[in-house]
């Protein structure tokens, strides 16, 4: 008997069996050349830099945009490098950038909660024959008005 395997994306970094899906070549070249031109005409008009970032940003983004207009098949290995430096992006940067978040929100979070002694989740210890029962009151719904809960 053949076993049904469900698709669904594992919660490790690079886990995922399937790659993200590709733009099309054209509009590869077109916004990866767009972004470039842009980046150029920022450095050469606005910050007043014309060195050889600036004309390689804007020769980069000229041909990416003339390729993705004229011959966008030529842009199929680019596109697919490019992909690939996004999903490799991807993983070395999702942990790292969560590690911050939890390290500068939670941690101080928790630590001052410690520091005033509050315990929202009530894990204090009890006495051996004591309940960590929390009674209601007033007293919950009526358990029959729940009949389906799984």
């Amino acid at each position: 008997m053949a076993r049904n395997k469900a698709k669904f994306a594992p919660h490790e970094a690079g886990a995922t069996s399937e790659a993200p899906p590709e733009p099309s070549n054209r509009s590869f070249g077109l916004i990866v050349g767009g972004i470039a031109l842009a980046i150029g005409a920022l450095r050469f008009f606005i910050l007043d830099h014309s060195g050889p970032f600036t004309i390689g940003f804007l020769a980069i983004g000229g041909a990416l945009m003339l390729l993705g207009l004229i011959a966008p098949s030529l842009l199929s290995i680019p596109n697919r490098l490019w992909m690939k430096l996004g999903v490799l992006l991807g993983i070395i940067v999702t942990p790292i950038v969560l590690g911050l978040i939890f390290l500068s929100t939670f941690v101080p979070i928790g630590f001052l909660m410690r520091l005033r002694g509050y315990d929202p989740m009530r894990r204090a210890e009890k006495d051996p024959g004591e309940s960590y029962w929390i009674v209601r009151d007033p007293a919950g719904p009526d358990p029959k008005t729940m009949p389906n809960q799984f």
